[in-house]
């Protein structure tokens, strides 16, 4: 494991900040490490306010498509919600449908079958609007790219409205109303929504028309935040002010379908992290094993005795899904032992029976054990189709973009990638690839990296440091939960390997002049003899509430331990 520690901040603008908030200097330099470099800055980071969520109308088009909605709820038109099969659509299709079916009858949804129709708008969905009678069609999370079906469902008298978050391509669809932040013509002042984001911007569109004010929305919330956990999007400014006020919806008086969720697991206050391993998952589960129709029939069911019905089922496709993507990983694993692959530079393994709603999560486990660009292959149709997943700081997209003379098509980012190849190229490909990484990847990044934030001392622990840190939630990109190094820490003795098998290290660590701590390392039972004896050792970690038989108190989250 190679540890790193960030660049220290200016230290000017540190101790201007300790100053102006009378906080500690490690709190004042993880602050500006985030670029809180002011008073009121953290005022809005530690205090989120609704009033700080920009109005919608400052996006491109949004006028446009208030206008279009109004029109076809004036003419009684049949209006078709359309959005992706992953946790980011569903939860988008909920939301907008839900919301329109206040002022509308006519609102219908389609969610693309992962399987047959693959990501975005299609052909499929657009034929369906045709026969049934749509006029309208208003895609989440998908659709900026989609110049060619747009025209086409354009040809056939169906219009459409895109909310989309996706960097768009050369060509803008030739749509009533494309929003989407990332658009270049676009000055709306915060780029990072999420599909469902982008959605509940324009119900926030349709509401100030009506008189209605941000308030009346918040019930709303708990899909937003589920989306913007769920999607990996930054956590900082307005999806900072969404994801907190979700949170308390989740957590005081979520929707039918997301309690229906929440009473299957024993958790009494939910995190972004929790919504992110708990929540999303289980939503996810539908577009993967069946279909994302039963994740959206969930989400904006209003009653709760169908809503656990739902939710008993999804909760079948997750257990099913869990199943399958650990009988691949070890299969997977088994495949790189057997072909002698252990000291590639690549992992690139296939075969045609494993199930594709889950090799993204298979390449997802296998980087766990072999830290490298990452491909899980198997058969769809006539063709292979692969998840890529790739390690930091290596561009994994720009790398299959190297081998594209093998390639049939591919789409992604430099972190996770998608590609399909003819069966005849895959060794070719395989190598090609093997190739491209041994001669351009830097040998470091394929040791995982830990990243902490400051070094401190035991002494800086303090209640008041812990309840200030509390509030630096909800953490994600651009706002991680804060790791700290710390040296020149002993053992007092007590330290043991515990649980089942014995794999997880506790240890209580102290310094001079400190109280002590309790330390948690999971997976770490194999570094006992690091602490034994008392002997000194570094760490670096996270700090979290233990609760034991109604006792609180902090514990260190061990993420490594060092001589």
């Amino acid at each position: 494991m190679r540890w790193t520690l960030k660049p220290k901040p200016n230290q000017e603008k540190v101790e201007a900040l300790q100053k102006a908030l009378q906080v500690s200097e490690p709190i004042a330099t993880l602050l500006v490490q985030r670029g809180i470099e002011t008073y009121d800055q953290a005022k809005a980071f530690f205090r989120p306010s609704l009033n700080d969520l920009h109005n919608p109308y400052l996006m491109k088009d949004m006028d446009k498509a208030v206008e279009r909605i109004e029109k076809a709820i004036a003419n009684k038109e049949n209006i078709l919600v359309y959005g992706d099969y992953d946790v980011d659509g569903t939860t988008a299709v909920a939301l907008m449908s839900s919301y329109l079916k206040t002022k509308h009858a006519l609102v219908y949804t389609y969610v693309p079958n992962r399987y047959d129709e693959g990501y975005g708008v299609s052909k499929k969905g657009i034929n369906f609007a045709l026969e049934n009678d749509f006029s309208l069609i208003i895609a989440l999370d998908c659709g900026v790219k989609a110049v060619e079906k747009v025209a086409y469902a354009k040809s056939l008298g169906i219009d459409f409205i895109i909310c989309d978050h996706h960097r768009p391509g050369a060509e803008i669809p030739k749509a009533v109303a494309v929003l989407d932040p990332k658009r270049e013509d676009c000055e709306y002042p915060y780029k990072e929504l999420c599909g469902c984001g982008v959605g509940f911007k324009l119900i926030q569109a349709l509401a100030q028309k009506d008189g209605y004010t941000i308030e009346d929305l918040i019930p709303y919330l708990d899909l937003v935040a589920t989306a913007i956990g769920a999607d990996i999007v930054p956590i900082n400014g307005e999806n900072r002010v969404l994801a907190h006020y979700g949170l308390k919806v989740i957590n005081s008086n979520p929707r039918p379908g997301i309690k229906a969720i929440l009473d299957q697991v024993e958790k009494t206050e939910l995190t972004i992290t929790d919504v992110v391993f708990i929540v999303a998952p289980r939503i996810n589960a539908a577009g993967r094993m069946k279909h994302g129709n039963y994740a959206v029939a969930l989400l904006a069911e209003e009653e709760s005795e169908k809503a656990n019905k739902f939710a008993a089922e999804i909760n079948e496709y997750n257990l099913d899904r869990r199943e399958t993507d650990k009988d691949i990983t070890e299969a997977a694993l088994k495949q790189i032992e057997e072909q002698k692959e252990q000291d590639r530079f690549t992992t690139v393994v296939y075969n045609e029976t494993w199930h594709k709603g889950v090799i993204g999560i298979v390449a997802s486990r296998l980087t766990e054990t072999y830290y490298r660009p990452t491909l899980v292959f198997t058969k769809s149709g006539d063709k292979l189709a692969a998840s890529a997943r790739s390690v930091r700081d290596f561009d994994v997209y720009e790398a299959i973009a190297a081998c594209s003379e093998y390639v049939e098509q591919f789409g992604g980012h430099k972190y996770a990638a998608g590609l399909t190849l003819k069966e005849e190229n895959y060794e070719a490909f395989k190598q090609a690839f093997e190739d491209f990484v041994s001669k351009t990847i830097d040998k470091n990044l394929l040791i995982p990296e830990i990243k902490a934030d400051i070094k401190i001392d035991l002494k800086d622990i303090t209640p008041k440091f812990y309840r200030i840190l509390k509030q630096f939630a909800p953490y994600g990109p651009e706002n991680m939960t804060p790791i700290f190094m710390t040296e020149d820490l002993a053992d007092t003795g007590h330290g043991k390997c515990v649980g089942q098998d014995k794999t997880h290290l506790r240890v209580t660590v102290s310094q001079p002049n400190s109280n002590t701590f309790v330390g948690i390392g999971f997976g770490m039972g194999d570094k006992f003899n690091i602490i034994s004896d008392k002997k000194p050792f570094k760490a670096v970690y996270s700090i979290d509430e233990n609760e034991w038989q109604g006792n609180v108190s902090l514990q260190l989250k061990l993420r490594d331990i060092k001589p």
